[in-house]
C-alpha cells in the first residue's frame, strides 16, 4: 500500500490539520474545533459524560435539528457524531500512520445549532505512531509507540470503539429501540467516507484503506464498496440511518433501501 508520509510540522497532530485543510478547501472543518486542539475548555464537556447525564442534550440536539421521532434522532446523532468523532484518526492513519487516540476521556465536545455538535481533542492527546516515526524517534511526549501496523489498528479499535463508541451505544440502546446493526453500519458507511472524501488530499488505495479499518472495528461486512456515477468508487449500505422516516423524507447516497 502507498502512504503518503504528511509527517510534517512538529506537532503531532500536523498530518492530520493538514489533511483536513486540504479535504475542506482550505476553510474549516464543519463540527470540528479549529485545529483540533480545544485550548480554552470553558463551555466544553468531556465526550464521556454523553454515555451518561450528557446523552439527553445530545438526542434533543438532533431532534431540533432534524425535527425527528425519538428513535430517528439517535440514529442520526449517531450517524452525524461517529462520523466527525472517527474523521481525525482515519484521516491520520491514512495519510501519515498516527492515530490521536480518541477515547471518551481525550474528547471534548459543545452543543453547536448549526452542527448539532462540535468535537475537538484536549491538549496532550496522545497519538498512536510506529517506531519509524519522526515523534518516536524524537522522544515525543505525546506520542505513544506501538510494534507494528497491526498493533496501531488495534490501538484505533481501542480508542474509538472500546472507550469511546461501546458506552455511548449501549446508553442510547437505554434509551430508544435501536438494532445494533443499524448503528455500526452507519459508523462504517462514516469511515468509508472519510477516507473516499480525502481521496485527493492522501494518494493511494482507498479500498484497501477502508478495508483494514474496518476490518478493525470488525464492521467491514456492513458497507459494500460499488461503482460510482463516473466510476468512481462509492459507498453502498447495508442499514439504514432512518433519514427516511423525517418529515421532508430523504434517501442518503447508497442507502440500502434503493438497493
Amino acid at each position: 500500500m502507498t502512504v503518503t508520509l504528511l509527517r510534517t510540522g512538529t506537532h503531532p497532530l500536523a498530518p492530520v490539520t493538514a489533511t483536513l485543510r486540504a479535504m475542506f478547501g482550505g476553510v474549516p472543518a464543519p463540527a470540528l474545533a479549529p485545529g483540533l486542539i480545544v485550548g480554552d475548555q470553558a463551555g466544553w464537556t468531556p465526550a464521556a459524560e454523553l454515555a451518561g447525564p450528557g446523552l439527553s442534550a445530545l438526542l434533543e440536539s438532533a431532534g431540533r435539528r432534524w425535527n425527528a421521532q425519538p428513535h430517528a434522532a439517535a440514529a442520526l446523532a449517531w450517524k452525524a457524531y461517529t462520523y466527525w468523532l472517527t474523521l481525525p484518526a482515519v484521516l491520520g492513519w491514512a495519510s501519515a500512520r498516527r492515530v490521536p487516540l480518541i477515547t471518551a476521556g481525550n474528547v471534548l465536545t459543545r452543543f453547536d445549532p448549526d452542527v448539532m455538535i462540535t468535537l475537538g481533542v484536549r491538549p496532550g492527546t496522545p497519538v498512536a505512531v510506529l517506531p519509524d516515526d519522526p515523534l518516536a524517534l524524537g522522544g515525543h511526549p505525546d506520542a505513544i509507540v506501538v510494534s507494528d501496523e497491526a498493533a496501531l489498528l488495534c490501538a484505533f479499535r481501542r480508542a474509538v470503539l472500546d472507550e469511546h463508541l461501546t458506552p455511548l451505544l449501549d446508553a442510547i440502546h437505554s434509551r430508544v429501540r435501536l438494532g445494533t446493526r443499524p448503528l455500526l453500519g452507519s459508523l462504517a458507511s462514516g469511515i468509508a467516507y472519510g477516507v473516499l472524501r480525502s481521496a485527493d488530499a492522501v494518494p493511494g488505495r482507498s479500498a484497501e484503506s477502508i478495508g483494514r479499518l474496518l476490518g478493525a472495528l470488525g464492521i467491514a461486512d456492513l458497507v459494500d464498496l460499488v461503482p460510482g456515477p463516473s466510476g468512481e468508487l462509492d459507498v453502498q449500505r447495508k442499514t439504514c440511518c432512518l433519514a427516511f422516516t423525517l418529515p421532508t423524507a430523504k434517501l442518503c447516497p447508497g442507502c440500502c433501501i434503493k438497493a
